[in-house]
């Protein structure tokens, strides 16, 4: 029961912000137009301000302009197909396939598709007993957009490094920690542990969705926000350029994992120095963590990496079996794609780990 507790004190910590957002900007919204414009019911404005913001991090400037595009595709296909039909109840479901299929057409996105059909009912149904609603309805969804924006950039904004920081989490703690297991699972030729930690890896889909739209997040946090355009070449554009990385590093610890399985059930021989290596990888991915949190170059995580590959040239000199190769050399891919989630480019990060490996003069022609 606590830790349902808690996982729920956690998520309401997580959205705590953007809740506070969405309050200022349905607030400010509704305030302006009822009071600068003079509308005598300002819905609309606050409904556009809470949906722009509902809308993934880092998509909320394009949930704007599709909130626009809907609205106005609603608002024309609903005018003309009422001056030329009338009103009634298959006019209605004209109007409605109409503007949606439109906004499918110049858009493509559910938001501008809802939006669209939502105002080409509302010309259908309201129009012939609300004069002039056409506009207020375009002006809504405007001055909603543009607070919601003007709330998440300048008001309240939030601190990129931090978004970034609570989406990255998840995804590193799980890569540690399916591979400290895989270290431990070599170690005692467990099969049962690195059959546990397969299975734990693959299941990462939602880990690293979140990491992908909290990149996108901070981007546009970083570029809409004046208080943190500093940020975007700094702690934030580094991490922000590390999900691809990190992708790629998950997807190779799963192959490493995979293999590990069968070293263990094909009772391959496993140098002492193997899970070493896993293990020190495992730290790797703690260090860059704690590095990206603190907003660090991460220097100790480069040289952890490099730890593995050293600890993954003993293990082969020592002696392995073919699939105690591939996770060798699974451990030198994943080092590769941490070093590059850390800034450096592809090439400078081969390079060291063929270096720290055992010298290029020993790998001819190898990439990695």
């Amino acid at each position: 029961m606590w830790g349902t507790l808690r996982e729920r004190a956690r998520r309401v910590r997580g959205v705590g912000g953007l809740a506070l957002q969405a309050g200022l900007a349905a607030a400010l919204s509704w305030l302006v137009v009822r009071h600068v414009l003079h509308v005598s019911q300002p819905v609309f404005a606050p409904i556009s301000a809470v949906s722009t913001l509902a809308a993934s991090v880092g998509q909320r400037l394009r949930r704007t302009v599709e909130l626009i595009i809907g609205v106005t595709v609603g608002v024309l296909v609903g005018d003309l197909l009422l001056t030329v039909t009338g009103t009634g109840w298959w006019q209605l479901a004209l109007i409605v396939v109409l503007a949606i299929l439109v906004a499918l057409f110049l858009a493509g996105s559910a938001a501008a598709v809802i939006q669209a059909g939502a105002t080409a009912v509302l010309i259908a149904t309201l129009s012939p007993s609300v004069r002039d609603l056409e506009i207020p309805r375009f002006v809504d969804a405007l001055v909603g957009g543009a607070v919601a924006l003007l709330v998440t950039a300048v008001l309240l904004p939030l601190s990129p490094l931090r978004v970034l920081n609570r989406a990255a989490r998840p995804a590193l703690d799980l890569l540690s920690t399916q591979l400290d297991a895989t270290a431990g699972a070599l170690a005692d030729r467990d099969i049962a542990r690195a059959l546990a930690a397969r299975t734990q890896l693959r299941e990462n889909k939602d880990e690293l969705r979140a990491l992908i739209e909290a990149t996108q997040g901070a981007r546009e946090a970083s570029t809409l926000s004046p208080v943190h355009w500093h940020e975007r070449h700094g702690p934030v554009g580094r991490y922000a350029q590390a999900a691809g990385p990190i992708d790629r590093a998950m997807r190779n610890a799963g192959t490493l994992i995979r293999r590990a399985v069968t070293v263990i059930d094909d009772g391959e021989p496993i140098p002492r120095q193997l899970p070493e290596a896993v293990a020190d990888l495992a730290e790797a991915v703690r260090v860059l963590k704690r590095q990206f949190a603190a907003g660090h170059e991460p220097t100790q995580a480069r040289e952890q990496a490099l730890r593995a590959v050293c600890a993954a040239g003993d293990a082969y000199r020592e002696g392995v079996g073919f699939s105690g190769a591939v996770v060798v050399a699974q451990v030198r891919t994943t080092v590769s794609d941490l070093l590059v989630a850390t800034g450096l480019t592809q090439e400078v990060a081969n390079r060291l780990v063929r270096r720290v490996f055992g010298g290029p003069e020993r790998r001819t022609g190898d990439r990695r």
